[in-house]
């Protein structure tokens, strides 16, 4: 007789921790600073808005369309381990490019650069694609070497041979048939970088954007077969903690060789706990369901939410979180940098968002209960993420970001935590999971999108406290909207069978134990009554 197999699920929701928190760590190493690496390369804030855009448009595409394949055609291991190492190659090619434009010191390595005259003067010049930010040229003439001399921006190199050459040059006359590398070469040399790194993230977003649904869709599926999901949110703490560790280890780390390495450090980071992810990728417990069609959930859970006001307002608030959200993950750390803040304060910074992130949800229930409804959550998020638009807008100093950032991680958490109980509100059977994905999207890809695109040219026509005052005006008014709106609409919450029937369940099975249990005494009763009857007898 065939031995059934076992299901080791302690073992399979370990091993999955010990996945997310390495695949955490190395993307929280590189990704909340890419916008730093991207101003460093000389690019604007548009530009850089547009590049962020374009990750999360096709993020939003390819992300979904890449899960399904996946599943139909049993690849999901496959994709998880090729998108692991694609991604960790590909990255590296970032730092293939000069640096075009201004590289910020921060005073670090000055005895380490023999060839600046300590004498300099930096003098400002105005680029012409910029309206509001300034390039530092040098100006040879003698000053009083007894003062100390402030460290401001200095400009690589590259930039005075090519960048600044460049703007003198009058256009020449081009071919309109010319090919894409030789329109490229026409181009001044910000314009040429900013091409080049839209097309090598557009790449690595390609490779690495798979990887996250493949990988949580296989787990589920295996939770499912052995009736153990209430145990998939468990993983949720490991990628906070991995997220937390990453952003404190990378800031010490770069802050410290920074002489030695720059900001590669971040690059390469990545690239080692990719790699050091696809071990646990070849053993994480992935179960599918063959023999079976993909089902049309996402147009089920999109028709639940159109069905239902509080869920609609609930979208067109998770939208205006996204788009806020992602602005603030953009531009929070240019703030800093202005303020003088190292990767270090930088690191720690974010570091704590996600601890306390993770420490709001013993509270959740509490909070929940004592509020009467998961809503007034929602209004409670929107409220925290303003006043944290405001205090970003007046930072001073380069630790000053920390109590914002304590509250940024309790708003994140009742802001998912309202947005999770809304899903549950609407759900039938089975649809819960894809209610709460399609919200996520809503927020992380689509309201994101629109967020960097609106932010980069906010930031490049104001400036960066312009951007985060408006977003904080923003906010308010429509924290008060939402309060009103919240209020006046009826909630309506679908009975949820498959639940009272779960439920139902465990208190049969009880009951039936109990029943056992008084037989099982009974019968030793009867026997002990038997047997002393004929040790009488």
């Amino acid at each position: 007789m065939q031995k059934s197999k076992q299901w080791n699920v302690k073992g399979a929701m370990r091993l999955a921790g010990v996945f997310h928190f390495l695949h955490s760590c190395g993307s929280a190493c590189l990704l909340p600073f890419l916008t730093l690496y991207f101003r460093h390369l000389g690019l604007s804030a548009s530009m850089i808005g547009i590049i962020m855009a374009s990750k999360h448009l096709l993020a939003l595409v390819w992300r979904p369309s890449s899960s399904v394949l996946a599943r139909q055609y049993d690849k999901r291991r496959t994709v998880i381990v090729g998108s692991l190492l694609t991604s960790a190659l590909v990255v590296l090619a970032l730092l293939l490019f000069p640096s075009a434009g201004v590289q910020t010191e921060s005073g670090r390595c000055n005895a380490s650069q023999p060839d600046v005259d300590p004498t300099t003067i930096l003098q400002r010049t105005t680029v012409p694609w910029q309206s509001n930010t300034t390039v530092y040229s040098i100006d040879q003439t003698s000053v009083n070497t007894e003062q100390p001399v402030e460290t401001s921006t200095l400009v690589t190199s590259n930039w005075s041979a090519r960048g600044l050459r460049s703007l003198e040059k009058p256009e020449q006359e081009e071919d309109p048939h010319t090919e894409f590398l030789g329109s490229l070469k026409a181009m001044d040399a910000q314009h040429q970088m900013f091409f080049l790194v839209l097309i090598v993230m557009g790449l690595w977003e390609f490779m690495a954007a798979p990887l996250e649904w493949t990988a949580d869709d296989g787990l589920y599926e295996y939770l499912d077969f052995v009736a153990a999901t209430d145990r998939h949110n468990s993983v949720k703490l490991w990628k906070q903690l991995g997220a937390a560790f990453g952003n404190c280890a990378v800031g010490v780390l770069v802050t410290s060789l920074f002489c030695l390495t720059g900001t590669a450090l971040e690059f390469y980071s990545y690239t080692v706990f990719m790699t050091l992810t696809v071990p646990t990728a070849a053993l994480l417990p992935i179960y599918l369901r063959k023999r079976e069609r993909p089902t049309s959930g996402g147009f089920k859970a999109l028709q639940l939410v159109h069905g239902n006001s509080q869920a609609i307002l609930c979208a067109v608030t998770v939208i205006l979180i996204g788009m806020v959200s992602s602005a603030v993950s953009d531009f929070l750390l240019w703030h800093m940098q202005d303020c003088g803040a190292t990767e270090i304060h930088m690191g720690i910074s974010l570091a704590l968002a996600h601890l306390s992130q993770t420490g709001f949800a013993p509270f959740a229930g509490r909070l929940s209960r004592f509020l009467k409804y998961h809503g007034w959550l929602l209004v409670i998020a929107v409220v925290s993420l303003a006043l944290q638009c405001l205090y970003y807008s007046f930072l001073w100093g380069p630790w000053a970001v920390i109590p914002a950032q304590l509250v940024a991680g309790f708003g994140t958490g009742a802001f998912w935590w309202s947005v999770t109980s809304q899903s549950e509100d609407i759900a039938t059977p089975g649809t819960e999971k894809t209610i709460l994905r399609l919200f996520e999207v809503l927020s992380l890809e689509l309201g994101a999108a629109f967020g960097s695109l609106a932010a980069g040219f906010v930031v490049q026509k104001f400036g960066v406290q312009v951007l985060f005052q408006g977003m904080a005006v923003t906010l308010a008014l429509w924290s008060s909207a939402l309060a009103v709106l919240k209020w006046k609409i009826p909630r309506q919450r679908r009975i949820n069978y498959s639940r009272l029937l779960a439920a139902d369940t465990e208190i049969s099975e009880s009951e039936s134990d109990q029943e056992k249990d008084w037989l099982e005494t009974a019968m030793e009763d009867a026997r002990r009554n038997n047997k002393w009857t004929k040790d009488k007898s």
